[in-house]
C-alpha cells in the first residue's frame, strides 16, 4: 500500500479532476468566466467581449447547450451573464428556466456579444471575458484548466492576478503529484475502500445520463440505435453491445444539450463518461463485487488523469483515446488481470487509437467514443490472452510509461499544425 501522504495527494488530485459538469466543459467554462465577470461588474452587462483560444473555439462551436435546444457560444455567454453563478463552477447555468432562456435568446439577438480569437498566446485553454455597462467594466480570465481563474479586474482595479507569476514559480507552487502507471495501479488496488468510494458518484451521474438519452432523440441517437433489433441482430445482445450503447447514450444526451449533469474527468464530460460507463456495465454483467467496481473505476479514472497530466487539458488528440485507455485498464482488472495485463492493455490501446483527431465537441463525438470503448474491450481481451503490441511496432516502447509519453508527445507537440488546420477548416466552411 502506498504511504498515506501519497494517497492523500492522489485523492486530492482526483477530487479536483473528477467533478460534475452540465453540458460540454468548453462552453461552460466560457459561461463560467462570463458569470464571474458579470459578478465583478455588479449589474447586467450591456456588452460582452470574449477573447478565446483556438481550442476553446473549436470545442464550443458545434455542441448543444443544455436545456436550450441551441448550439454554440452566444447562448452560453448570454446565460452566463443573466443567470450564471460562478460558485456553481461547471454547473454554472443549472438554474435555467424557460423564462430565462427566452431572456437569453433576446440578449443574444441584440448583438451585444463580440467573440474573437485571442491572438499571441500559446495556452490552449484560455477564456477572457470583458463585461461593460455604461462607464463600468470588468474582466475575468480562465486559463490552464476549465475553472482556474487567473485574472480579475473591475473598473481598472486588479483584484486577482496570477498571470504575472513566472512559469517556474507557478509550477513549484501548484505542481500535482507526478503519477506513473505502477503508482496508479498500486493506489487503485490497495487503498482502503473508504478513501476511494467517492468514485461511485461517477457511476450515479454518468449512468443517469445514459438513461436520460432514452427520454428524447438527442444527437445522432447512437445509443438508441445500438439497442434496436437490427443492431442486436448484428452485434448481439451482449456485454460488448451494452457497453457501447450505455456509453454512447450518455454522450448523445450530453452533446445533444440535455439538462443533465455528468461526472467529468480532466475537464471533459465525455472523458468522464468514457472512463465510467464501460467499466460499470462490464462489472454488472460480469457479476463483479462492489469492491472490484470501486477499484476498477478508480483505476480507469486515475489512468486517464495520469495521461492527461502529460497531454494537457486540450489537444489535437481526441480525448476518448485517453479515457478509453482508462476504461480498458478498468475492464482488464475486472477480468482478473494483473499489472502486467494492464500494461499490455495500455500498449494495445496506444497502438490502435493514436492519431484520432479532435475536431471539436459535437453530437458525433458519440461515434468516436464508440470506437474508443470497442477498442477498450478488444485491448483488454488481448491482454488477458497475453497478447500485446511490442516495442518492435510503431510508437510502442518496452516501457509502458514511455509508450504513454510517446502518445502525449504526438498530441501535445507534433500535431499542433493539425489543430490549426482543423480550426481553419471548421471556420471556413461554405454555407449551403
Amino acid at each position: 500500500m502506498l504511504e498515506k501522504n501519497i494517497r492523500e495527494q492522489i485523492i486530492d488530485l482526483m477530487h479536483r479532476q473528477v467533478v460534475p459538469a452540465v453540458g460540454c466543459t468548453e462552453p461552460m467554462a466560457v459561461a463560467l468566466c462570463t458569470a464571474r465577470a458579470t459578478e465583478l461588474l455588479g449589474e447586467k452587462p450591456e456588452k460582452i467581449k470574449a477573447h478565446l483560444s483556438a481550442n476553446i473555439l473549436k470545442n464550443a462551436m458545434g455542441v448543444g447547450i443544455p436545456g436550450t435546444g441551441m448550439i454554440g457560444l452566444p447562448i452560453a455567454i448570454s446565460l452566463g451573464a443573466l443567470i450564471g453563478k460562478s460558485s456553481y463552477q461547471l454547473e454554472v447555468i443549472k438554474d435555467l428556466t424557460p423564462e430565462s432562456l427566452e431572456e437569453g435568446k433576446k440578449f443574444m439577438g441584440e448583438n451585444r456579444i463580440d467573440i474573437k480569437l485571442k491572438e499571441g498566446i500559446s495556452e490552449k485553454l484560455y477564456v477572457e471575458i470583458t463585461c461593460e455597462a455604461g462607464d463600468k467594466n470588468a474582466t475575468a480570465v480562465i486559463s490552464h484548466s476549465h475553472t482556474n481563474f487567473v485574472y480579475e479586474e473591475a473598473n481598472g482595479k486588479v483584484l486577482l492576478n496570477k498571470q504575472t507569476t513566472s512559469e517556474t514559480e507557478e509550477k513549484q507552487g501548484e505542481k500535482d503529484i507526478e503519477l506513473n502507471l505502477k503508482m496508479v495501479w498500486d493506489f487503485a488496488t490497495t487503498t482502503p475502500l473508504d478513501e476511494i468510494n467517492f468514485i461511485m458518484e461517477a457511476k450515479r451521474y454518468n449512468m443517469r445520463a445514459a438513461s436520460e438519452a432514452l427520454k428524447d432523440n438527442y444527437g445522432h441517437c447512437l445509443g438508441k440505435t445500438m439497442d434496436r433489433p437490427l443492431s442486436r441482430g448484428i452485434f448481439g445482445d451482449s456485454i460488448y453491445s451494452h457497453i457501447i450503447s450505455k456509453t454512447a447514450s450518455a454522450c448523445d444526451a450530453r452533446m445533444g444539450g440535455a439538462m443533465v449533469p455528468v461526472m467529468s474527468n480532466s475537464g471533459s464530460g465525455n472523458q468522464g463518461i468514457c472512463a465510467t460507463n464501460p467499466v460499470v456495465v462490464f462489472a454488472k454483467e460480469n457479476e463483479n463485487t462492489p469492491e472490484e467496481l470501486i477499484r476498477a473505476l478508480t483505476l480507469s479514472h486515475l489512468t486517464a488523469i495520469y495521461i492527461k497530466q502529460n497531454l494537457g487539458a486540450l489537444s489535437a488528440l481526441c480525448g476518448c483515446i485517453v479515457a478509453s485507455t482508462g476504461s480498458s485498464c478498468g475492464i482488464t482488472y475486472l477480468m482478473g488481470g494483473s499489472y502486467t495485463n494492464i500494461c499490455y492493455a495500455v500498449k494495445n490501446m496506444i497502438a490502435n487509437l493514436t492519431g484520432m483527431i479532435c475536431d471539436g465537441a459535437k453530437p458525433s463525438c458519440a461515434l468516436k467514443i464508440s470506437s474508443g470503448v470497442s477498442t477498450a474491450v478488444l485491448s483488454a481481451m488481448m491482454s488477458m490472452e497475453g497478447h500485446h503490441v511490442t516495442e518492435a511496432e510503431g510508437i510502442i516502447d518496452k516501457d509502458v510509461d514511455r509508450s504513454i509519453k510517446n502518445l502525449t508527445n504526438l498530441g501535445k507537440d507534433a500535431m499542433c499544425a493539425t489543430d490549426d488546420m482543423v480550426l481553419n477548416i471548421m471556420t471556413h466552411k461554405s454555407e449551403c
